[in-house]
């Protein structure tokens, strides 16, 4: 039992836990911004990296999705070290290590390493999405969690967002190397930061982490075993649907500077304007939609999250066929803004109704299918650009969102709907 479970309730004032909250969500939304550039920032850099070392669509591929399959591979593991040691340790180990491997990238010297070095970044990543939901579990109560959620979630797209603003220049200025070497001691400054700073845990009666310890009413529920998490039908669910819709994001991110350079022609600098433009509207509508989810839509996920899919899906139609580089970024623009309003209806609801004490190893489920995106999409992706066109490999993602529609089909809408152990 933590300090916080020993502090008398009494002591836990509104204000109090509102500060706890805050003062998480900022912290969580900083690592997760430095999560994002070291990400995109590979994207950006991947026609320099083609160039030096000569190396196919499909191989650029492969550096993000060797990556995405080890973060894929880390999330189940990652959430249960959460639940098991609490989350600040792990959130800590976690920014280190990627640090360490941002570095190493910026001093590769061939495919082979490279592809090694992305991999064993991934374990770095791969132990840090368990840990920070395991965090928000901790420091919020359940009517606030989603949109507690949807905040550091927001901060995700905003890193996507300002990874191209940062990372083009340092690459225009210091060279694709030298940038990872800058992205790297950001990663251990903010990890000084989050152990120095992340507020202790709230009591246990205040986040309705109620297991074998007696509650507030002295009641006392049983642990619930890990087994209970992987038998969940509406635990799986979730996760396809996460996969089939991250199919998106992953595909934009990685693409969508190469396109712009080469399909389209524009410099290095105007790419990551145009490259963040998406990713910043994207932000403030995740945001918005956890707000939306939590106040009107969290017993009706199938309401809010189909036709903002199906609508994602004709805008990207719209993309693909815009005869300008202005055209195929407002269009791309739009469609980004209209997903990030879905992303809480997705996440949202597992989000609200897992138990804190297993939300780790949960969330670590549902988010094994978003990264599978991450492994699928930006080599397949790759294929298609080297087989067909950027049209084909774009026109994949309006595949993608429409299975995601289909998918919301079948999730549980409500808490009282999603069970552990047995279908749902």
């Amino acid at each position: 039992m933590g300090l916080a479970e020993n502090t008398p309730a009494t002591t836990w004032t509104p204000a109090k836990i509102r500060k706890t909250a805050t003062l998480t969500i900022a912290l969580l939304a900083g690592v997760w911004v430095i999560d994002y550039v070291d990400r995109v920032m590979m994207a950006v850099a991947l026609p320099f990296i083609g160039e030096e070392f000569a190396l196919t669509k499909t191989e650029q591929g492969w550096l993000i999705t060797v990556f995405s399959l080890v973060y894929l591979l880390c999330q189940i593991p990652g959430g249960m070290l959460a639940d098991r040691f609490g989350a600040r340790r792990l959130l800590v180990t976690s920014l280190l290590l990627w640090s360490v491997f941002t570095a190493l990238t910026g001093l590769v010297w061939g495919l082979a390493a490279l592809l090694v070095i992305r991999a064993l970044f991934g374990v770095g990543q791969g132990l840090f999405p368990g840990a920070s939901f395991k965090a928000i579990a901790e420091r919020t109560t359940p009517g606030t969690r989603a949109t507690a959620a949807g905040a550091m979630l927001a901060s995700n797209v905003l890193g996507g967002g300002l990874a191209p603003l940062i990372a083009a220049p340092l690459l225009f200025m210091l060279g694709w190397r030298d940038t990872f070497l800058v992205a790297a001691v950001a990663g251990v400054a903010i990890g000084v930061l989050l152990w120095s700073l992340l507020p202790r845990a709230l009591p246990g009666h205040l986040t309705g982490h109620l297991t074998a310890t007696a509650g507030a009413t002295g009641a006392a529920r049983p642990a619930i075993p890990l087994a209970a998490v992987l038998r969940s039908a509406a635990v799986w669910k979730f996760a396809a649907l996460f996969c089939a819709t991250n199919m998106l994001g992953y595909g934009m991110i990685t693409w969508v500077p190469s396109y712009l350079m080469e399909a389209r022609g524009i410099s290095l600098l105007d790419t990551g304007m145009l490259a963040a433009l998406p990713q910043l509207v994207m932000t403030a509508t995740t945001l918005l939609g956890g707000w939306l989810f939590d106040r009107y839509f969290h017993d009706r996920a199938r309401l809010y999250v189909i036709p903002l899919l199906l609508c994602t899906a004709v805008l990207l139609v719209l993309m693909i066929n815009a005869e300008t580089a202005a055209g195929f970024t407002l269009f791309q623009t739009l469609a980004m803004a209209v997903a990030g309003l879905s992303t809480m209806g997705i996440l949202g609801m597992p989000v609200r109704a897992l138990p804190p004490e297993v939300i780790g190893s949960g969330m670590g489920v549902v988010n094994v299918g978003g990264q599978l995106a991450g492994v699928i999409a930006p080599v397949l992706m790759g294929r298609l650009v080297d087989q067909y066109s950027y049209s084909a490999a774009f026109g994949l993602l309006i595949v993608t969102t429409v299975l995601g529609a289909l998918i919301a089909l079948v999730v549980p809408q409500r808490a009282d709907r999603f069970t552990l152990g047995r279908t749902s």
